[in-house]
């Protein structure tokens, strides 16, 4: 699994950790790690503070691979930020999104009533020339009675 994380300096062991600060769900969906949680590099290997790497973990834990995460941060900033894209901007289509969804609901349910009441008014029309053609005959029979 893939891992956003910072090293720093464990004072007391003296010897680099890296604290895990996001983790890879998706390509495109990352979850923030609200917990400290910190795995120590060992000794010998040299970082400097505060870098950040993108971390591979195996399923017990144990370090894959180590990587740089500056290119991965520029690419993100070229993707997103010099496009305009905010997260105050995506917040912003999604409630637009939400608005056109409930006009469309409503727009359907209007469409959905009146399809009933023209269906109800053809019934009405059926009705009433069912009746015309029952009083038609009714008055033909008269006649042809009284004839």
């Amino acid at each position: 699994m893939l891992y956003l994380a910072q090293v720093h300096k464990n004072e007391f062991l003296n010897q680099f950790q890296l604290r895990l600060l996001a983790r890879e769900e998706t390509e495109t969906m990352w979850t923030l790690i609200p917990e400290e949680a910190f795995i120590l590099l060992g000794k010998g290997k040299p970082f400097t503070e505060n870098l950040l790497l993108l971390v591979e973990l195996s399923p017990t834990g144990d370090i894959e691979r180590l990587e740089d995460a500056t290119n991965w941060v520029l690419n993100l900033v070229k993707a997103y930020l010099t496009t305009g894209i905010t997260p105050e901007f995506l917040r912003q289509e999604a409630e637009r999104a939400e608005q056109w969804r409930q006009n469309l609901t409503l727009q359907n349910q209007d469409l959905a009533r009146r399809s009933l009441e023209l269906e109800a008014r053809r019934e009405q029309i059926q009705a009433l020339e069912e009746s015309l053609k029952r009083d038609k005959n009714g008055v033909h029979k008269q006649e042809n009675a009284s004839s």
